[in-house]
């Protein structure tokens, strides 16, 4: 159903053309004044406006400015008892829709209204593919758990069941969602993001619910909320285990029976929205302490979603890494991504990635903006790793001596240590075995020991 905003200041035309265009099924808003029908526009997504040239304050044309200006998007039709050519003109040279003349035609309301609004629609479809398009490109890898991923999100994105998505911070939890979204038949819809984390607990409410004008010290209009903005579509509960038990008992009523209240209102509003929730938290063990309402658990969690952090995944490194580059010299037909060695290779898999995806996003940039070897070695590699990637090498060696037996990890040890002396000093015997503190005999044997190649 398209949201129609009426900007005029005479009742007569308020109640004649609202009547017509909610007879034709469309929810119709009304305005006295251009300053107010800005205010609603902040509040109320709206597809189409009716705006009157001749009003109080801030005129029509004005107006129009405004609004192209902060809502490209919506469709303006302009309607004026004086009408000349160049306002007219000058109407649609701003953005206009179209432009009428009172007394209105009513057949020729309901068939611009008809109009703008499909092509409102067309436009939040095409964008809603153009996004959908660039989003499944992103979901970059081919590990077995990524391959899982693309089969729960197939078998399941067509049916309106509730999904709880779990993993780590920085693993692409909204990405799976809007996946999900961008293969439901809900494509074309809203898709509405709440960050349960980032919203203070006394304004929980009114964010998911919305409030009235007055209801609280600060709510100078009414406003809807995210239930009530993502009907028809999907809201996005990210984070969803940071909610209070008393905003998870309101949510819960909210989303057995898809029917709330604004927060000081009374009326019922209904509305049909899919839930996909995520967590960073060990969703059972929240359950199990009794942080997270059970019967909310078993609500959201129908269809479970598990994303594997990025260290589970090692093998997609290098698809990732080239995707990331080429991301950001996208468009630069001059630029040329550094490459890394293979040492700067073995060193990123060996790396626990904490920070998952966002953090190998956020290096790869780093490194593609500051660094300006051809191809980036091992110790550039460590440096834009941080403090992290220094102590890598270290812990790297620690782990793999933990499964040998005292004396092959000395064995092993000491053949290193010896390899890398003799590098070091040229492969000159007599130097090596000074700085290793041994007479030169007992290093021949140890070179014989351990099979160490000598090059000259």
């Amino acid at each position: 159903m398209s949201r129609i905003l009426i900007i005029d200041d005479e009742p007569a035309i308020q109640d004649v053309l609202g009547d017509i265009l909610r007879d034709e099924g469309y929810e119709v808003f009304i305005a006295g004044d251009g300053l107010e029908g800005l205010r609603l526009l902040k509040t109320e997504p709206v597809d189409v406006v009716f705006l009157d040239v001749w009003l109080p304050g801030k005129g029509g044309i004005d107006v129009l400015e405004a609004i192209k200006s902060d809502w490209p998007d919506v469709e303006v039709v302009i309607i004026s008892g004086h009408a000349t050519v160049e306002t007219a003109v000058r109407a649609i040279k701003l953005g206009a829709y179209d432009y009428l003349e009172k007394p209105l035609d009513l057949g020729r309301v309901v068939t611009i209204t008809r109009n703008a609004a499909r092509l409102e629609a067309l436009r939040r479809e095409n964008a809603a593919l153009r996004q959908g398009q660039f989003l499944e490109d992103d979901m970059i890898g081919d590990t077995e758990g990524m391959r899982r991923i693309r089969e729960i999100v197939g078998q399941s994105a067509a049916s309106d069941s509730r999904m709880m998505i779990l993993g780590e911070n920085g693993t692409g939890k909204e990405l799976v969602a809007r996946m999900i979204h961008n293969r439901s038949r809900r494509s074309t819809r809203p898709f509405v993001e709440v960050n349960c984390a980032a919203i203070p607990d006394n304004l929980i409410e009114s964010e998911l619910f919305g409030h009235e004008k007055g209801a609280f010290t600060g709510a100078v209009a009414r406003r809807r909320g995210k239930f009530e903005i993502a009907d028809t579509g999907t809201l996005f509960l990210d984070e969803v285990a940071d909610m209070t038990l008393e905003a998870q008992a309101k949510v819960l009523r909210a989303v057995q029976e898809m029917t709330f209240e604004r927060v000081g209102g009374e009326d019922q509003i209904h509305v049909d929205v899919r839930i996909i929730s995520a967590t960073n938290k060990d969703i059972r063990r929240e359950v199990e302490e009794g942080r997270f309402r059970e019967d909310l658990y078993f609500r959201l969690n129908v269809i479970p979603l598990s994303v594997p952090p990025l260290r589970e995944r090692r093998d997609d490194l290098p698809i990732l890494i080239d995707y990331f580059h080429k991301s950001l010299v996208k468009g630069d037909n001059d630029a040329s991504p550094p490459g890394f060695s293979a040492e700067a290779m073995k060193l990123l898999t060996e790396y626990p990635w904490p920070g998952n995806i966002r953090e190998l996003k956020n290096f790869i940039e780093r490194v593609t903006i500051l660094v300006d070897e051809t191809v980036v070695t091992e110790e550039t590699a460590r440096y834009y790793l941080g403090k992290a990637g220094s102590r890598l090498s270290v812990v790297s060696a620690d782990r793999e001596y933990d499964t040998m037996k005292l004396g092959e990890a000395r064995d092993l040890f000491e053949k290193r240590l010896v390899e890398r002396r003799l590098e070091e000093n040229g492969f000159n015997i007599a130097k090596t075995a000074q700085a290793l503190g041994v007479y030169p005999s007992n290093l021949h044997g140890k070179i014989k020991k351990y099979s160490v190649e000598i090059r000259k």
